[in-house]
């Protein structure tokens, strides 16, 4: 399946998701319907692998980036993230219920051990992390408190 088709499959009405802004605001991902914790909203098998990481990529091993998430490309971070990119069953996850019109978002160095953009978070949420810059740059103890991928892990434990 081409990337088109595939854009074209999940924004069909069976997609439990919308995008929500725009340019001047931002854009991100609002529930369409209540989601199951558990739930598989995307499969990420046919997304395009890059080696170049940007503010639009996930990271999915050491120097492996996929592209073209669809919907999905703007997830947002969240230190209280509600679903999860899983790099090796290739698919997002409703980590617990998800109602209807509430943003989805994720924790980003679950994926990423650099970010390409750093930024400052102000989600004011008691787990904050403050500056996110990646998996690379958090003490073990904050980053034991998320769903990370196997390569984070692991790069984690060789750093």
């Amino acid at each position: 399946m081409h990337t088109s088709d595939a854009a074209t499959a999940l924004a069909t009405p069976q997609a439990p998701v919308r995008v929500d802004g725009d340019d001047d605001t931002g854009r991100r991902v609002i529930a369409t319907r209540d989601i199951a914790p558990g739930e598989v909203l995307a499969d990420l098998r046919e997304a395009h692998r890059t080696p170049v990481k940007s503010r639009f990529t996930v990271q999915i091993g050491p120097d492996a980036h996929i592209d073209g998430l669809w919907q999905f490309t703007f997830l947002n971070h969240s230190c209280d993230p509600s679903v999860h990119v899983d790099t090796t069953a290739m698919e997002i996850r409703a980590l617990r219920a998800i109602a209807a019109g509430e943003e989805l978002g994720y924790f980003y160095p679950s994926t990423e051990w650099m970010m390409a953009e750093p930024f400052d978070c102000h989600c004011g949420t008691p787990a904050c992390i403050g500056r996110v810059t990646g998996a690379k740059e958090l003490p073990p103890q904050v980053l034991g408190r998320y769903v990370v991928n196997r390569h984070i892990a692991e790069m984690k434990a060789s750093a």
